[in-house]
């Protein structure tokens, strides 16, 4: 039975496809009479086969080795473009936490979004986005992955716009679109030039290539670089990494799946390109500092945040950040388990927040406070989430990261301070959020804020058994690092700055020792933190501005020179054809001068060249 799940596991991303497709005639409202509701229940039966097709395929999977299926699409004038799939353990394991995950966030919705009529149209969304994660972990080609990264892309701008009539919303759908447009135009760029190199888009065959390639290094350079700008978009990497931030808008169940899985699209198809992109010494370089700059910057830009979504969204960008410099270091097995444990956590610390934005007023932790004898399973689900987050031994994320930051000690010691600071700096944020929210006194806008009800509830709390227990699932799989092969040093390193991260921040925001709102000393340094190092006015005055000068251009062009050439000609016609009306006289030779003038006319246009020649000549001859 096992066996047969496997062999059909490339059916699961189509469970959700047609529960996203089942949903559909409840989203223009053409069933009517049963309200909206049936289209998430339908979704939701669809969603729970994937998930027990999947999880049933898993163990079979396991230790044993990935193989590949191969279904011809396209073959012409010598390109034969064919879908390429590869079951293994790996594939098979990402679309259980894909589908598990959306499973759970289709329960919270229920509770979440109990009086919203855009159920319809949020649940295929949530569909489609399932069946684009579960394609992409299977899929083995890059022509594909990018047709894929492409319908996500299309699918986070229509679930941020979801609730359209919203200015913000709308704004920020269209910014998180754009910005995503700009890595995924170089990323195509890549994907075009990288098949006269190596001949195929295939993933396994690309890393055989790779292995005997003889390439120009500055051109090996370019190509690596443009396949390396589109997972900075999906993984919301400076300067691509605005969208996360505009993409809260969005309602907070799909905000669960785009912390967690959505963004590590991006990173799932870095991995698979690493043999290529370890080619060129300096697109490796760039993945580097690309993840660290993001890694620290966003770090500290999560600590000046006050808006609650916000704060969690500038962590995922930090730890994306890490998984770039696992990528840039050729650690593919690190990489893993920081997506993997991110994952699990940041969609806890989601379910846990979200909770409090349902049903309170604001969402600014300032705010707030006093929560936690109110909410005591939200608050609990925020610790065990944040503690699965950051080097808080013996989670799953301190095993990552213990994994990456030794792997880094033997190479690179300096970026095994980037991942200490990172550590440090993500405590510090989550504690201090925890501290604003739950901590403290209740204040105006947090005295009545009731624990949500059980459809929130229950996904909440298994997720939290599920990021409580994971080193015990990691190491019944063989997964979990090997305490031997792992520094020690860094061991300590990470667990003491986990305590300093998270005893600093409750010393300033439990005490009154600091007066609150905090303020450092130099005005223009706390501007800059806390307006995002103002990258969302220089998005504003390169990438907007260029985009609108282009569509005004473009305007112009249309208005006055297509428009203008096709009217012309009209007119043209228009007043020959009054002309002609007014000098009919009816008789027959008047008619044929007419066209014997025309036809003369335009002789002497056709043989103008030939008259002209002969003209000078004769000028030249006896001038």
């Amino acid at each position: 039975m096992a066996q047969f799940l496997l062999e059909t596991v490339w059916l699961v991303p189509c469970y959700a496809l047609i529960g996203g497709l089942l949903a559909v005639p409840w989203s223009p409202g053409i069933i009517r009479r049963t309200g909206p509701r049936p289209a998430g229940y339908v979704n939701l039966v669809m969603t729970f086969f994937a998930f027990v097709h999947a999880a049933l395929s898993f163990p079979a999977a396991w230790n044993q080795l990935p193989y590949e299926v191969s279904i011809p699409w396209l073959s012409t004038a010598g390109l034969n473009l064919s879908i390429d799939l590869e079951i293994s353990a790996v594939s098979v394991g990402a679309m259980v936490v894909i589908a598990g995950l959306n499973l759970l966030a289709q329960i919270y919705a229920i509770g979440y979004m109990e009086m919203d009529w855009g159920w319809g149209r949020f649940y295929s969304l949530l569909g489609l986005f399932e069946a684009g994660l579960c394609a992409l972990a299977l899929c083995n080609n890059l022509f594909f992955s990018y047709v894929i990264l492409e319908m996500l892309t299309l699918g986070t701008y229509l679930l941020v716009g979801l609730w359209f009539s919203q200015p913000l919303v709308v704004t920020g759908a269209r910014d998180a679109f754009l910005t995503k447009r700009v890595g995924d135009l170089f990323l195509l760029m890549g994907v075009l030039a990288i098949w006269p190199l190596a001949g195929t888009w295939n993933y396994t065959e690309l890393a055989n290539w790779a292995a005997t390639a003889n390439v120009n290094p500055t051109l090996l350079a370019l190509v690596g670089l443009a396949l390396v700008a589109g997972p900075m978009g999906k993984c919301a990497q400076f300067p691509l990494h605005l969208w996360l931030d505009e993409a809260m808008e969005g309602p907070v169940p799909s905000t669960i799946l785009r912390n967690s899985v959505v963004v590590a699209s991006g990173a799932w198809v870095l991995i698979k390109l690493q043999p290529v992109l370890s080619l060129s010494p300096i697109v490796s370089s760039a993945m580097v500092a690309i993840g660290a700059v993001t890694a620290v910057g966003a770090s500290i830009i999560a600590i000046a945040q006050i808006d609650i979504k916000r704060c969690l969204s500038y962590s995922v960008s930090a730890y994306m950040g890490l998984v770039f410099i696992a990528v840039g270091t050729q650690q593919d097995e690190a990489a893993l388990l920081l997506v993997l444990t991110h994952a699990l956590a940041a969609a806890l610390l989601t379910m846990s927040t979200g909770g409090i934005i349902w049903n309170s007023i604001t969402q600014n932790v300032s705010q707030l406070g006093g929560l936690w004898s109110r909410r005591p399973m939200s608050g609990l689900a925020y610790i065990v989430g944040t503690l699965g987050l950051i080097g808080f031994p013996p989670l799953g994320s301190f095993w990552a990261l213990l994994k990456l930051a030794s792997g880094l000690w033997e190479i690179k010691p300096w970026l095994v301070g980037v991942v200490i600071v990172v550590n440090v700096l993500t405590a510090f944020s989550l504690t201090r959020e925890f501290c604003l929210i739950f901590g403290g006194k209740p204040k105006q806008m947090s005295e009545r804020s009731p624990e949500v009800h059980a459809p929130m509830a229950v996904p909440m709390m298994i997720l939290f058994g599920i990021v409580l227990h994971l080193p015990l699932v990691l190491q019944s799989l063989s997964l979990l690092p090997s305490w031997a092969s792992l520094n020690k040093d860094v061991a300590l390193l990470l667990v003491w700055s986990t305590i300093f991260g998270c005893s600093i921040s409750s010393v300033i925001y439990l005490s009154n020792i600091i007066p609150k709102p905090i303020r450092l000393p130099w005005q223009p340094v706390q501007d800059l933190i806390a307006y995002d190092f103002y990258t969302p006015k220089l998005y504003r005055m390169s990438i907007v501005l260029s985009v609108d000068l282009i569509s005004k251009l473009a305007d112009m062009v249309d208005r006055f020179v297509v428009d203008g050439i096709v009217n012309l000609v009209g007119l043209a016609f228009i007043g020959g054809g009054e002309s002609l009306k007014y000098i009919t006289s009816g008789q027959a030779q008047f008619y044929a001068f007419t066209v014997l003038l025309g036809v003369g006319v335009l002789g002497i246009f056709v043989s103008w060249p030939f008259w002209g020649n002969q003209f000078l000549t004769f000028m030249f001859q006896f001038g």
